[in-house]
């Protein structure tokens, strides 16, 4: 059974999430062109989803904890540079092979950059020194997992409401976090899946942080923490294999 607190912040990032998009689609700021990339297919398609999901994401995130909140905006903020700057080169080593050469990709910022917000974020959320290592480190890994994932339409939000789901029936503040990154997933998933709007690395940060987070609070408030150090070995394994992840995923059906 699933708590009414639970249920708050999902409805809540999902009626924030629909209202984003709606608010951008009718008045996109500097034009519509800016807000268009061509898809998988080359298909035009709009970047509205990526902000809508980072502002109702992060607001429900922050409502359950700040920190957490921080994160998913910082996560989005990173995204949205990526997006804006265009560089198109997928992977770790790509961007620190490009910066050992002295380039500063918007890759390697956005990398960094939300290293640093998860690492910041779990160095709150967590009292005892390990755990708060463990928790920026899954923050960090998740928003890279899900945006590994954002290569077809539907991947990464579908990713999130799968992984958010067992989540759902734990009590505190977890399943609160977990509930909020699937309620901004579920308000985007038809229009992404319907091929109308992708998430860019705006959204897909987004939600991959707030899911982390949600992973780390609940992980660790059960004093799991042989759990919470599975989950950051596997998604550091998952970033290291990040062209592999990527191809499984263009290879699922939907």
């Amino acid at each position: 059974m699933i708590d009414k607190r639970t249920c708050r912040p999902l409805l809540l990032a999902a009626a924030l999430t629909r209202a984003g998009q709606a608010v951008l689609r009718a008045a996109p700021p500097g034009g519509r062109a800016r807000w268009e990339r061509s898809n998988h297919a080359g298909r035009a398609v709009g970047l509205y989803a990526g902000p809508a999901v980072t502002v109702g994401a992060g607001i429900a995130a922050a409502r359950v904890h700040p920190a957490a909140g921080a994160a998913v905006l910082a996560a989005g903020a990173c995204g949205a540079y990526d997006d804006v700057a265009g560089d198109h080169r997928r992977g770790f080593r790509a961007h620190l092979r490009a910066l050992r050469h002295g380039e500063i990709t918007s890759g390697a910022v956005k990398l960094f950059g939300i290293s640093a917000a998860g690492l910041a974020a779990g160095a709150v959320l967590k009292e005892r020194p390990a755990d708060k290592l463990l928790a920026g480190i899954v923050i960090a890994g998740s928003a890279h997992l899900v945006n590994l994932l954002d290569v077809r339409p539907g991947r990464a939000a579908g990713a999130v409401l799968a992984l958010g789901a067992p989540g759902l029936v734990r009590e505190g503040p977890g399943a609160r976090l977990a509930a909020g990154a699937m309620g901004a997933a579920a308000a985007v998933l038809p229009d992404d899946v319907g091929e109308r709007v992708m998430l860019g690395d705006t959204g897909a940060h987004a939600l991959g942080a707030a899911l982390g987070a949600a992973l780390g609070a609940a992980v660790v408030a059960g004093n799991r923490r042989a759990g919470l150090l599975a989950h950051a070995v596997a998604l550091v394994a998952a970033a290291c294999c990040g062209d592999r992840v990527s191809a499984l995923a263009r290879t699922l059906p939907g």
